[in-house]
């Protein structure tokens, strides 16, 4: 088969993948440059960091497979996906773990001051009086999207003997003891934010949650909560952010995601010492990339082979969406 990688996979994956396929790569190209290198392909494999438009798929009239590895569908234009009946599988499991671990690893750097105390080491300032820092045992921990990733979060902050509280779409009884039997108790937004000493954000970008951590849902956490968003850049109003953080009503944030991503960007919290940046590597560990990788190689096997033992159909009767990996 004739297969574009859009994105960058497990080096080990690529290597199968070129040992019986033609595989072309164009590692986030520009949308000229995707519509070229698409034009005679049979499948497409991506991740973030790359924009597959309506355009790029219109240049693929063979296109008959899509592999997303990961969980975010913002980067790609879906109803054309649909219109064309082209077969769209997704692998968000392995990285859903990664994603919830590096929750803790910004909630930890901001609770005992990780990025001050070694920046000041590194100065020779053995500032002990300076870092007491606070405990995330017996704290609150709120969950905005306690789906995939989130539920995840949830369920280490339970480990950690943290009360956590978790908001969902779905609703129904059934989605109450989902989340209980992981220690979370489902609630309201408004009591998430209101309640919660560290807010974790795992909610996909999409109309209904651009900006939804905004100006009034800011305004409404505890004064001295810490915020943290590993979900996309737009579901956090950034100026919003800056204003609560400046102002005291915040006290830390983490941001692995961010409105505007790229070399070359500056951050607008790059002057406060109380924010956390990393460069959207939720989901990056080694671990995690292979088994996406090894996902990627089952699919287009069992694709290639008229199989349907790796994904799972999401729903809708005639949806050429699926969701592969472990969920």
């Amino acid at each position: 088969m004739k297969i574009l990688v859009a994105s960058r996979i497990d080096p080990g994956a690529e290597a199968r993948l070129r040992a019986s396929h033609d595989v072309r790569c164009a590692y986030g190209a520009a949308e000229a440059e995707l519509c070229r290198a698409i034009a005679d392909r049979d499948v497409l494999v991506f991740r973030s960091g790359v924009k597959i438009t309506a355009t790029v798929l219109e240049a693929a009239p063979q296109l008959r497979l899509i592999v997303r590895g990961g969980s975010g569908l913002d980067n790609i234009d879906l109803p054309t996906v649909e219109r064309r009946g082209i077969r769209f599988e997704r692998i968000p499991g392995p990285g859903a773990q990664a994603v919830a671990e590096m929750a803790f690893a910004l909630m930890l750097a901001l609770a005992r001051n990780l990025l001050r105390a070694d920046r000041l080491m590194r100065q020779g300032r053995f500032a002990k009086s300076e870092m007491t820092g606070y405990l995330l045992h017996g704290k609150t921990l709120g969950v905005v999207g306690a789906g995939n990733i989130g539920s995840k979060v949830g369920q280490m902050g339970a480990a950690w003997g943290m009360r956590v509280l978790g908001c969902t779409a779905n609703g129904g009884e059934k989605e109450v003891r989902r989340l209980a039997e992981l220690g979370v108790r489902r609630t309201t937004l408004d009591e998430v934010l209101r309640c919660s000493d560290f807010v974790s954000v795992h909610v996909p970008l999409q109309d209904s949650t651009r900006y939804l951590i905004g100006e009034d849902a800011i305004a409404r956490m505890k004064r001295g909560a810490t915020l943290v968003n590993l979900a996309r850049g737009g579901v956090v109003d950034e100026g919003a952010l800056q204003r609560a953080l400046a102002n005291g009503h915040l006290s830390g944030a983490g941001l692995d995601v961010h409105e505007r991503e790229g070399d070359g960007l500056v951050s607008p919290f790059a002057g406060f010492d109380n924010v956390v940046l990393t460069p959207h590597i939720g989901a990056s560990t080694h671990d995690s990339q292979r088994e996406i990788g090894d996902v990627i190689v089952r699919s287009i096997e069992s694709f290639e082979g008229g199989s349907d033992e790796v994904g799972e159909g999401l729903p809708g009767p005639d949806a050429p969406l699926r969701q592969c990996g472990t969920v």
